[in-house]
């Protein structure tokens, strides 16, 4: 089989991924270029979504930190779904698919605020994040259901922790380099097209700490109930 057979092969199938169709990899014969194929995109994706960002820094300019990302996500997936013993289950495997769902990405590199108002750049933002992040999530599901062999409760719990880890690791790292302050305002020159998207984050991230800590205070109660009585 030609170079050009093989790509087309794991072309196919990383839009069979992406359109929510069942396929089978041929991990056997394409293994690596699954691979090589889903972190070139991720890096393409990188770059573009920091292209037009005057607040990047140079690594995030040259796409390196997505690539490294698809490595540390793909870790810490395999990690906490690891004790549920899912089939299929290596790290390979999760890094091919954390690669292969980078493609939606290419949508932050839509440079709206050069074609639009600040506020309608922001508005843009925050949907193309709620799209991709939807996408993603409807995507691991389903890889958790087809090929780690998941149901019910398993898939809940192997979808909704990375998700947090994720969502509270994107708001303390501040990839966007967004301004934030409470109490002053944000002067003119400090605003920016993501600011509404990491403000979402920040609101998600805090909804999910307070979640966490009422349920730790509802378990000390319980604890101490248990021992009164």
């Amino acid at each position: 089989m030609t170079t050009i057979s093989r790509i087309q092969k794991v072309f196919g199938d990383q839009i069979s991924l992406l359109t929510f169709k069942k396929f089978k990899p041929n991990l056997a014969e394409f293994k690596k270029w699954y691979i090589y194929f889903g972190l070139i995109t991720a890096w393409l994706a990188g770059v573009g979504r920091y292209w037009d960002n005057p607040r990047a820094e140079l690594w995030q300019h040259l796409g390196l930190g997505s690539v490294v990302y698809c490595f540390f996500l793909a870790l810490v997936i395999y990690l906490i779904v690891y004790p549920l013993k899912p089939q299929n289950w290596t790290y390979s495997n999760v890094l091919i698919f954390v690669s292969l769902t980078s493609l939606p990405a290419f949508i932050y590199a839509i440079p709206v605020e050069k074609f639009t108002t600040l506020e309608t750049a922001q508005s843009l933002n925050v949907t193309f994040l709620a799209i991709v992040a939807l996408w993603r999530i409807i995507l691991f599901v389903l890889y958790l259901k087809r090929s780690a062999r998941l149901d019910g409760w398993q898939i809940f719990v192997a979808a909704f922790l990375p998700i947090v880890l994720i969502i509270n690791a994107l708001t303390f790292l501040n990839l966007e380099h967004v301004v934030f302050k409470i109490m002053a305002g944000l002067q003119e020159n400090e605003r920016s097209s993501n600011d509404s998207a990491y403000n979402i984050l920040f609101l998600i991230t805090l909804l999910l700490t307070l979640r966490y800590n009422t349920v730790i205070q509802d378990d000390k109660k319980f604890s101490y109930q248990r021992i009164l009585l």
